[in-house]
């Protein structure tokens, strides 16, 4: 026998003896809070409340019943049970990592929650949630991705101007730090291009930097760097001579330097410099053929014409029908542009004092200086001799017989500075 089966009968033996109360109420009324009540009494008394009154109770929707949805009014003047309807709630929200939410009514009927994201993150998914009668939620799904690119932000443009005599400039810059947004790391930074302390040439040189964040997310940022050759004006080779330049011939500390081909003396400046100002150094340079004077008082006087300038080759012959003296003229008369190349002058003395006369090429030398010139250079006027002077007036070999041009040629190219002419001539493309 169930227990609302003995409650029932224990109130009907009280109902049908002496403990009857015909309609007089026995138990505290029924009140529920959030909830509705329907009682129903023995003999359908008007008041709801006594002895042996039986109530169902129901909750509101959102509230669950919290004891018994049933109860007996006993001869106790109690209540059979305890009832409460209590309002629903719903399970704590999980909180994904990055994600945050803010509810109406915390975990209770109804509440809505908003979700919402660390900065530097996007909300994927449900953007709110709400708690149902269910104990469950409506939604929620959602997760916070980071979506954003780091920020990286590359130095200005870089301008370098070459230093002299060079072609390049060495460039640093600080290497920028990118920044994520989201967690605050990045994996991972590359340079395209040369890094900072390299020297780059003349022009402009693009460069980038590419960051990139533990999403694999990635931002890029470029700058230049350009590189100014400050530069004059190109020079051009004089006529009748050749020009040798360093660095890149027309760059700021440049040098360039002149010489002139034989039969022919410099003007103007020897070596111009390419200046900060983009101008040249020194006066423009040119070739004018040589103006020997044969006019002067001295011997000395005539050979100075030729310091630092050209080579002298004096031929002393007794006459001009001297066997030796016109030997070694025929043989000179076929290498005149040799001895151009290797800028040799030559000096005829011929004669016997008083009748001696001189000779460069064309132009005759008066006897007194052509007698001078013998003393000078201790040179007999009775026997064949030859002497050959360097540029700077040194006596460097003497004949007392004919030779070939070609030894001649052998004997001046051992000379230091000749060595020096060749590898200007030859870079120049001069040649016989």
């Amino acid at each position: 026998m169930d227990t609302w089966m003995c409650v029932y009968m224990l109130v009907g033996l009280q109902l049908s003896g002496s403990f009857a109360y015909d309609g007089v109420p026995w138990c505290a009324p029924v009140k529920v809070k959030h909830g509705h009540v329907s009682c129903q009494t023995p003999r359908g008394e008007r008041n709801k409340n006594v002895l042996g009154t039986r109530c169902k109770i129901r909750c509101k929707t959102g509230y669950e019943m919290h004891g018994s949805s049933e109860i007996l009014c006993m001869a106790s003047k109690q209540w059979s049970g305890n009832y409460a309807c209590r309002e629903v709630r719903c399970p704590k929200l999980a909180m994904p990592s990055n994600r945050g939410y803010k509810c109406s009514d915390g975990s209770y009927f109804n509440s809505r929650c908003q979700f919402f994201c660390s900065p530097g993150y996007t909300l994927r998914g449900d953007l709110s949630a709400s708690c149902q009668s269910s104990r469950t939620w409506s939604g929620g799904n959602s997760v916070c991705v980071d979506v954003d690119p780091p920020v990286i932000t590359c130095p200005n443009i870089k301008e370098k101007t070459a230093e002299p005599g060079k072609l390049t400039a060495k460039v640093t810059w600080d290497t920028p730090e990118g920044k994520d947004t989201a967690d605050g790391i990045l994996t991972d930074v590359i340079l395209k291009g040369k890094p900072s302390g390299s020297h780059f040439p003349e022009g402009n040189h693009k460069l980038s930097y590419t960051v990139f964040d533990r999403a694999e997310n990635k931002a890029t940022c470029r700058f230049n760097v350009r590189v100014r050759v400050r530069r004059c004006t190109p020079l051009s080779v004089p006529d009748n001579g050749w020009m040798k330049c360093d660095s890149a011939t027309d760059n700021y500390g440049a040098t360039c330097e002149f010489r002139c081909l034989g039969g022919y003396e410099l003007r103007g400046s020897a070596a111009r410099v390419c200046q900060f100002n983009m101008e040249w150094s020194g006066l423009e340079t040119s070739c004018a053929p040589m103006n020997i004077n044969v006019g002067v008082r001295s011997a000395a006087a005539l050979l100075d014409q030729f310091y630092e300038k050209r080579r002298v080759l004096i031929i002393s012959a007794p006459s001009a029908a001297n066997h030796y003296y016109r030997f070694q003229m025929t043989n000179l008369q076929h290498a005149q542009c040799g001895l151009d190349l290797r800028h040799v002058t030559v000096i005829e003395l011929v004669g016997v004092y008083p009748a001696q006369i001189g000779r460069i090429r064309h132009r005759l030398i008066p006897p007194g200086l052509a007698l001078q010139l013998r003393l000078l250079l201790q040179l007999s006027q009775n026997s064949f001799n030859m002497v050959l002077l360097d540029k700077q007036g040194v006596d460097k070999q003497r004949y007392t017989f004919p030779i070939t041009a070609a030894e001649i040629f052998t004997t001046i190219d051992t000379f230091p500075l000749r060595t020096e002419e060749a590898t200007l001539q030859k870079e120049a493309g001069q040649s016989c």
